[in-house]
């Protein structure tokens, strides 16, 4: 049977996908990312990093398995492809989403120079999505679990990778891959999902970005759409659009951040209804199948991870893919991802731009 790296990181889903593999007879060989150290989170030296322990619950999962594992530092080019460009993302006004980024280029560019180094066939991941072949192309699909569903964060997956990556857990459900944690007496069964961004683990961004990038942030001016100064703000990086919290200005409607520009370095506010437009413009679109669609057609656009899909209109105007939705929708966020699908297929997606 073929080898297969499998990607552990410490907790239950990736821990059930090497389970799942080993008992399909596959050779496996689980593996850690090491991708920042404490003080890149903004951790104090003397505590312990939650990735060390994550470390420890997936060599526990893999030595229970019979599994080899090893921890591959990948902490320079984390930094480089991810935490950078995070940081140069809210210095410019931006919203990026580093998931994305890390699935691109740590899980399926890094992670699979050492699977060819260690002669394995296929990388391994706990994401719940499903790949397919038809006819002579790979197509991702959405996972069984709609609620767990990530095919979003997976649209910049090529055919070369697709045909050498399995999900293992697209066809379970949660409540089912709990279960055979629990079963087995795996030491994470229980272990509750991350919710925040790895490397911000208190959910404050604006600290991050202050830390990696040496900067004060300037403050500057909130206006209206009309350009008229409402009072001030604290720095760009404090804000994205949709936001209403946070802004220490009394008005006589709730105002909300519904565009942010660098260069003037202001915060345009405004109400809950100048939020809303259908016209979405997206740069460096993948393609799944490899080939863009000829002319205009319909798909479903989702514009950020928990957004319900929305029926739409695509164009593609030279590197420029042109979303355009059948009703306005809130708060769509320049760096964020645009993603098109085909029913449970993903058709590809790319970078949100203003």
């Amino acid at each position: 049977m073929a080898k297969a790296l499998i990607a552990m990181s410490g907790g239950v889903d990736s821990s059930i996908a090497a389970k799942i593999m080993t008992d399909r007879g596959y050779e496996c060989i689980g593996c850690t990312m090491k991708l920042y150290d404490n003080d890149d989170a903004g951790i104090e030296r003397g505590h312990t990093c939650c990735s060390l322990d994550d470390i420890s619950d997936a060599r526990n999962v893999a030595y229970k398995l019979g599994m080899e594992y090893y921890v591959f530092n990948f902490k320079e080019g984390f930094k480089e492809k991810v935490i950078d460009k995070f940081v140069r993302c809210y210095e410019e006004g931006i919203t990026p989403n580093p998931c994305i980024d890390c699935n691109k280029y740590m899980k399926f560019d890094k992670l699979f120079e050492r699977a060819e180094i260690l002669d394995c066939e296929y990388v391994v991941t706990g994401h719940y999505a499903r790949i397919e072949k038809q006819g002579d192309k790979f197509v991702l699909r959405k996972a069984l679990d709609d609620t767990k569903d990530q095919s979003y964060v997976l649209y910049s997956m090529t055919q070369e990778q697709l045909a050498h990556t399995q999900f293992p857990l697209g066809d379970l459900r949660k409540t089912e891959v709990r279960k055979i944690a629990d079963e087995n007496s795996f030491i994470n069964a229980d272990k509750p999902d991350s919710q925040d961004i790895c490397f911000v683990p208190d959910g404050d961004y604006a600290k991050i970005v202050e830390m990696h990038s040496g900067k004060t942030p300037e403050p500057g001016d909130f206006v209206n759409t009309d350009g008229k100064v409402l009072g001030r703000h604290k720095g760009i990086i404090h804000y994205t659009i949709g936001q209403r919290k946070g802004m220490g200005i009394s008005a006589p409607e709730p105002l909300y951040v519904c565009k942010i520009d660098p260069v003037s370095n202001t915060v345009v506010l405004g109400s809950n209804s100048e939020l809303f437009t259908v016209d979405v413009k997206v740069k460096d679109f993948n393609w799944i199948s490899g080939e863009a669609p000829e002319g205009e057609f319909r798909c479903n656009a989702k514009i950020r991870y928990r957004h319900p899909e929305q029926p739409a209109t695509v164009k593609i105007k030279g590197d420029i893919v042109h979303i355009t939705f059948d009703t306005p929708q809130r708060a769509i966020t320049p760096g964020q991802a645009a993603v098109l699908y085909d029913g449970d297929t993903v058709l590809g997606g790319g970078t949100i731009i203003p």
